[in-house]
Parts: structure tokens; sequence; C-alpha cells
């Protein structure tokens, strides 16, 4: 897709967003402001949970979230994967198989077909969020999918399926999950990252393989927690000049106490800045110029509720417009 087809597609123009990111960069977090934010602006929205360790209940102040969406804010509904329901909704779908109750000796059998044909697990996650986007239940669907370490196995499953399977239901059913996966006006991965080494090295080396062994378009970087740019090169020199040891015992003087953690503390913004913009820099380099690339600032607060999660929604807001 080229640079003005990217602009075309807006990130929430799609109707399926998968947002990934190495471990501890604000993958659930980004996952759920832009939900939010989508929910906000009368869009009808469901934020599902891969992994269901509750991070969305906490964010949005609400009980635990399950496989049955509920709504925690208006226009916004939230769900947890859960891949036994998954199947218990597969038969009742498409194989009108009544289950009821814990799936038993199937569960066993779905297990060992599992194990000895990688997908089809995988098929049961990406192929719920694809079938909410194909009935229209909503008009958003934002996946707070796995680590970058999995989520390119999970969206080329239904592709490894196809070369598997030739013909008969399941190929029917693959056939569907990656017509929408592949349709780049439709389904988008977001890849969320911060301006570090590690988590810089990932999204590139994921940028790659996105490209390169799945069907799906990368729509956007988010680069978390960026830091404001509060000295410039001027302020520095000034800082240095009052470290100086006779202008440093005149300032002590004059402000009556030890000025030192302060000029220290403006030398580490202005290190950590710089050192940051580096990592940013390589950042572009590495990924496609087409592919656009958000930056959050960095929230300086360990809350973990829709007060926080305002926050994030209003910077993506701007991030996004136009």
């Amino acid at each position: 897709m080229s640079t003005a087809e990217h602009k075309m597609v807006g990130l929430l123009d799609r109707r399926l967003l998968f947002v990934t990111g190495k471990g501890g960069v604000g993958k659930t977090t980004v996952a759920a402001g832009l939900a939010l934010y989508a929910a906000e602006h009368d869009r009808r929205t469901l934020l599902c949970e891969m992994d269901a360790k509750g991070d969305v209940a906490a964010y949005f102040e609400t009980g635990p979230t399950d496989f049955a969406a509920r709504e925690v804010f208006p226009s916004l509904w939230a769900m947890s994967m859960d891949t036994e329901a998954s199947l218990r909704e597969y038969l009742k779908l498409n194989l009108r198989i009544p289950v009821v109750g814990r799936i038993g000796p199937l569960a066993k059998v779905f297990d060992f077909v599992a194990t000895a044909a990688p997908g089809v697990r995988e098929i049961l996650t990406v192929g719920k969020f694809c079938y909410e986007v194909r009935e229209r239940h909503y008009d958003l669907v934002v996946v707070d999918a796995s680590a970058t370490g999995h989520i390119v196995g999970q969206l080329a499953a239904p592709q490894a399926i196809n070369d598997l399977v030739k013909v008969g239901l399941i190929r029917s059913q693959t056939d569907w999950i990656l017509e929408i996966l592949s349709d780049a006006a439709t389904t988008g991965l977001v890849i969320v990252t911060t301006p570090e080494e590690m988590p810089v090295n990932e999204t590139i080396e994921l940028a790659s393989r996105v490209a390169n062994e799945t069907s799906v378009e990368l729509a956007a970087v988010i680069v978390n927690r960026v830091l404001p740019e509060l000295f410039g090169r001027s302020e520095e020199e000034v800082f240095n000049e009052l470290c100086r040891p006779g202008v440093s015992s005149e300032l002590k003087r004059l402000v009556q106490g030890d000025p030192t953690p302060v000029l220290d503390a403006a030398r580490l913004a202005v290190t950590l800045r710089r050192t940051r913009a580096e990592h940013l820099e390589r950042l572009r380099a590495g990924v496609d110029p087409a592919v656009p690339m958000m930056y959050l600032p960095f929230l300086f607060t360990r809350l973990h509720g829709l007060r926080t999660l305002r926050q994030v929604a209003v910077s993506l807001g701007e991030e996004l417009a136009p």
C-alpha cells in the first residue's frame, strides 16, 4: 500500500485492529485507549483481551470480563478470549451442534487435533474476531493481541491451514477469515513500542516479518512514553555554566540550598530525551516510511483507571486528527 493509500485509510476507518507490542510497552493501554476514543466518537466498539489477564477491566474500573461481551462504557463492549468457549460457539453456529455445559471429551479431541495441526487453535481466536466483523455486530473491533513473539503465528494461521486443507468445511471457513485479514481497508495491525533499544529492535523485526509472512497490513506504529523536550541546547549550556565551581557556590548562596540535585535532574532529562530521540530515528529508518508513526507522551503516573485512559485517548485523538 502506498503512502497516499495509507492516508486514505485512516486507522479508525478500519473495522478490525490487532494491537501488539513487546511486553511492558503499554500495549493494553493503547488498545483500550483506541477503543475508548472510537466509542466516544459514536462507533460501536468491541475491545477483546486475548490473554484474559484482567487489565482491561482495571482500566474501565469494572468487574472481570469473560467470553460474553459486556458493555463497560457507552458504545463500548469488552470481552476476554476463551478458546473452549470459542469452539463451543463455532460448533453451534457452523455445525448446528448444541453444546451444553463443558465440552468434555470433545475438548480433548480438539486439544489432540490442535497439537497435531498447528494453526487450529489460532483459527478459533482470530476467527472469533473476524466473525464479529463479518456479522457487523460492531463498527470496530480492537484486539489487545498477543505480544510480538506470538502475533505473527496467529495472523498467519489461516493461510497455513489453507496450505494444508484444500477442500471442505474448514477450507471454506479459513477462506473468508483470510479474506477479512487480507483486506487492508478492513484490517490492520498496530505495533506499540517505546523509544528504547530492545522495543525498537523488536518492532523493526516484527514489521519485516508481518510484511513477509502474513497478509495483514501494518496500519501504524505507536510510540508510547515519549518524553517531553523540557530543555534545548541553549538551556543545557546554562546548566553547565551554573555547575562551574565559582558560579555554583554563588547560586547555592542565592537559593539558600544545594542546587546540585536540580541541575543533575535537568541534565538527566536532556540526556534521556536525546538518547531516546536516537532510538526514534532508528525506528523511523527501519520501518516502511509509508506506515504512519504516532507518538504518545510519557504519563507520569502509576494509576491504571478511566482517568488515565482518558488522557491516552485524548493524546491518540491529537495524533489521529487529520
